[in-house]
């Protein structure tokens, strides 16, 4: 074992070291626009570190250095979701926490010898984490690190199997394993069969993952979707009363271009005005009418003001004039959308050949929502939605890993944001800005082909093994820590 103390000296100078390079692996390796390759070795330093100094040191370079890498969101909740400072500060605090104890656990087993504990212990803690975290937060899986790996097509394939957690406990696995390599001296005949193990395991992630995107299945039909969307000043926000109308009029003028250009379904932002009751029947009869003369299906994002309520509402105008389809957001924006009521009710349109869903922006950060059009067969999704336009990669990035997960494609339409179509191995098939334009637009021949996944069926199997890995693994080290302390008491 090659675990040798530093002194003091050195380990001062090694654990500086240690935090600054971690705070930068993780400052660019995650946040808004992330360097998928780097969030893989940000743990890497503080991990190699910890055996080799005290308990305290470890957990406080690794903390500090998380921490310091929480900084990457500081524009982003500070200055354009005006987060106080001291919330932001505290609001960085808990995942780094987290990510000292899995630093801490990973070196219990390490000086234990346990190399498969070792690798083990620190992508189970931080799943734990996550996961929890999940379940309870309003923004549920944002600012999961699975995000960071949306360009790494091979890898987001796990989603498919095991949702974004899958995926986390793999990123972290990785350094975890290097570490406990680097930790150990290959001489040891424990390192070469562990080495060759972990080895096989991400040669065949990465393989199975390839092969996933190489058997697309061959689409069963297509359908011509066209997004379209905003971000010029008489646009922005959600006016209502006159100006609101004015901006619906100025929406519904651009339906007859797309619809020349093959347009069969046509979907407009989350929230382009603020309609009122009294307004609602004029609105009706602008996009119906358009709809039914230009042969096409129109779906559009508003605040609708009913008497004492408002919802956020996505209305879908039939080209055959049926009746409006009505979709209300479930999950709403803390602070921005507290006047708003939550919805609960799901929209599942059959076509004859293939089901469609309706959802809304932030409903797509909520695993559990797109499970259930997953378990409904939905092959298109359909997304209006608002982003903060600092956000447009990252949160229409969050968008198309529910489509992996649930075996879907997902066409999304955001002001402030991206016009986004993506298949349901997460490749972009075409995207757009938002304010590429005074009104941006998009028409895109859309293959719609169903994958049933193992996720959809099972949900979050995975997260639920990893807590109960977690359990045992803690359990381990703090039986081991009273069974030597026994023995010392002895003699």
């Amino acid at each position: 074992m090659i675990n040798k103390p530093f002194d003091s000296r050195s380990a001062w100078q090694f654990g500086l070291a240690t935090v600054c390079v971690t705070a930068a692996l993780f400052y660019f390796g995650h946040g808004l626009a992330p360097v998928w390759w780097l969030t893989w070795l940000a743990p890497l330093p503080a991990l190699v570190l910890a055996p080799r100094v005290s308990k305290l040191a470890a957990f406080a370079v690794a903390f500090a250095g998380c921490w310091l890498g929480g900084f990457t969101w500081w524009t982003y909740l500070h200055r354009v979701l005006e987060l106080p400072l001291t919330v932001f500060v505290l609001s960085i605090v808990p995942p780094s926490i987290f990510f000292g104890l899995g630093v801490l656990l990973t070196r219990t087993f390490l000086l234990r010898g346990s190399l498969w504990r070792a690798a083990l212990s620190f992508p189970a803690v931080w799943v734990g984490y996550e996961y929890l975290n999940a379940l309870t937060s309003p923004h549920s899986t944002f600012g999961s690190l699975a995000y960071t790996q949306m360009n790494f097509l091979p890898i987001i394939q796990v989603a498919s199997i095991a949702g974004v957690w899958g995926i986390v406990f793999l990123l972290f696995l990785f350094p975890s394993s290097i570490a406990a390599l680097l930790t150990y001296s290959p001489r040891d005949k424990k390192w070469n069969s562990f080495a060759a193990a972990m080895g096989l395991i991400f040669v065949a992630v990465i393989a199975l993952g390839s092969y996933r995107l190489l058997s697309t299945p061959a689409a069963t039909q297509k359908i011509t979707v066209g997004l379209l969307a905003s971000d010029a000043r008489e646009n922005r926000g959600e006016p209502s009363g006159e100006k609101g109308m004015s901006v619906l009029h100025s929406y519904a003028d651009q339906i007859p271009s797309l619809a020349a250009q093959g347009a069969k379904t046509i979907i407009l932002p989350e929230k382009i005005a603020t309609v009122a009751d009294a307004d609602l029947p004029q609105m009706d009869q602008l996009f119906q009418s358009a709809a039914t003369n230009n042969h096409v299906d129109i779906l559009v994002g508003i605040d609708h003001h009913e008497s004492n309520d408002y919802l956020n509402e996505a209305r879908l105008y039939h080209a055959d004039g049926g009746p409006v389809t009505i979709y209300i957001k479930h999950h709403l924006v803390p602070g921005f959308e507290s006047r708003d009521r939550p919805g609960s009710e799901f929209s599942v349109l059959s076509t004859g050949s293939f089901v469609q869903g309706l959802a809304i922006c932030k409903d797509m950060d909520f695993p559990p929502l797109s499970r259930h059009y997953g378990r409904s067969d939905v092959a298109l999704l359909f997304v209006p939605a608002w982003d903060f336009d600092i956000d447009r990669w990252l949160h229409g990035r969050m968008a198309v890993l529910r489509g992996v997960e649930d075996g879907f494609t997902i066409a999304r339409s955001a002001k402030e944001g991206l016009l986004t179509v993506s298949d349901n191995r997460g490749r972009i098939l075409a995207e757009k800005r938002s304010d590429a334009s005074p009104f941006s637009s998009l028409v895109v021949v859309v293959p719609v082909y169903r994958t049933a996944t193992i996720y959809s069926r099972f949900g979050d199997w995975f997260a639920w093994i990893t807590l109960v890995l977690l359990v045992v693994l803690v359990a381990s080290a703090i039986r081991r820590k009273t069974l030597s302390v026994k023995a010392s008491s002895a003699t």
